[in-house]
């Protein structure tokens, strides 16, 4: 690749990272100026909880989701471009997974473990789990796409677009993954003074930057996934 293709690759990278972090930003912006509405809207038991879950589903995906879905179109690019494919999954899934025990053993050691429940921080979830047939199932298809596949999908491609615009050879040096981190961190608030804050922030860290470092080495993408779905916020 020559210096001036180069130059033009890293315009199209920058870019790309703009589109995505505007559409965050908008949405995110929206959600603030009309949070006490959007809020009281989700809550309101009087309306069906499909309407809210997808109310709140359209949120979430504005805020994660939104800004890679039109990078990609406009790009052309294939989301299996970026690693969502059968080849490696398992071993991505599994590594992906050990990223984890760091979290859970926090988790666990700091007494605040009560159970297991993918997406309990998600306000629709537990009426929608305790909804009969087909509610539950369509409804934990529209949390699960939103608050699972995209979230963790969202990581990898900001991680693999960074990674593109400032490569780096050594193997422990991922600054895609370091970005996302960090970005993870501060979005949820994680950010420790106190020891136990520190500890969860530390293996908060590795969860991210692990799996993301695992998507790198195996090829596959879907142990990020997993991980938002199965893991994340799920104790």
């Amino acid at each position: 690749m020559s210096k001036r293709d180069l130059t033009n690759e890293q315009k199209k990278l920058k870019t790309d990272l703009w589109i995505i972090s505007l559409a965050s930003l908008i949405s995110l912006s929206v959600y603030i100026i009309f949070q006490d509405q959007l809020t009281a809207l989700i809550k309101d038991k009087s309306l069906n909880i499909i309407i809210r879950t997808l109310i709140a589903a359209a949120l979430q995906f504005g805020i994660a989701g939104l800004g890679i879905t039109i990078d990609m179109v406009l790009r052309k690019e294939s989301p299996f471009s970026y690693g969502l494919r059968k080849k490696g999954a398992a071993a991505s899934i599994l590594l992906s997974g050990l990223c984890s025990v760091p979290y859970i053993a926090f988790i666990i050691f700091s007494k605040q473990f009560s159970g297991y429940l993918p997406f309990r921080t998600v306000w629709v979830t537990k009426e929608v789990f305790a909804g009969g047939f087909p509610t539950n199932a369509i409804g934990t298809f529209i949390i699960a796409v939103a608050w699972g596949f995209f979230e963790g999908f969202n990581y990898v491609v900001i991680s693999d677009k960074i990674n593109k615009l400032s490569p780096v050879k050594n193997i422990w040096m991922n600054n895609g993954a370091i970005i996302c981190a960090v970005i993870c961190i501060l979005i949820h608030g994680i950010v420790g003074v106190t020891a136990n804050g520190i500890l969860e922030m530390a293996s908060v860290f590795i969860i991210i930057y692990g799996m993301l470092v695992v998507k790198k080495h195996t090829g596959n993408a879907w142990g990020c996934v997993f991980i938002f779905i199965f893991l994340w916020n799920a104790f």
